[in-house]
């Protein structure tokens, strides 16, 4: 079996247990992004370094497509993104409730803890990231909180 033909597989298997489709992929991301457009703390962040929306949700599509079904459609730097941004632990709290909303809202059940799941796993992957930037390391448990870095 060829690599392309594995991924096929498996992005088959996860359509079958989960039900999540590009249609459905769209939904949660402009739903989302509507969310955090109006959102004041997540709101001005994004506000700040996009200027035309459709690329940013288009690219946004591909790459929840790539995480939630292993299509391999997104190609990018996601930490090389975030790194410079100005957020933390509040940041990635509220970004995670938002999605979560909006996944229950939007997905059936099954596809919502996917989906869920897996933004967990980036929100602490990127908060990692970021804190290590900043020259803080995180222990297990620890939250990165800008203000503490700042007055080290």
């Amino acid at each position: 079996m060829t690599g392309a033909e594995r991924r096929e597989q498996i992005t088959a298997e996860i359509v079958a247990k989960t039900g999540i489709t590009e249609a459905m992929i769209e939904r949660l991301v402009r739903g989302f992004y509507a969310k955090v457009r109006a959102d004041t703390v997540l709101g001005p962040v994004f506000e700040a370094r996009i200027r035309d929306w459709e690329p940013h949700l288009a690219q946004m599509c591909a790459f929840w497509s790539s995480v939630a079904l292993m299509t391999g459609r997104y190609h990018g730097t996601p930490m090389a993104k975030h790194l410079p941004l100005p957020v933390d632990a509040d940041h990635f709290d509220r970004w995670l409730e938002l999605f979560e909303q909006t996944a229950r809202k939007i997905c059936p059940s099954e596809a919502a803890a996917h989906f869920i799941e897996r933004a967990q796993r980036i929100a602490a992957s990127l908060e990692f990231g970021i804190a290590g930037s900043q020259g803080v390391i995180l222990g297990r448990g620890e939250r990165f909180r800008r203000r503490e870095a700042a007055g080290a």
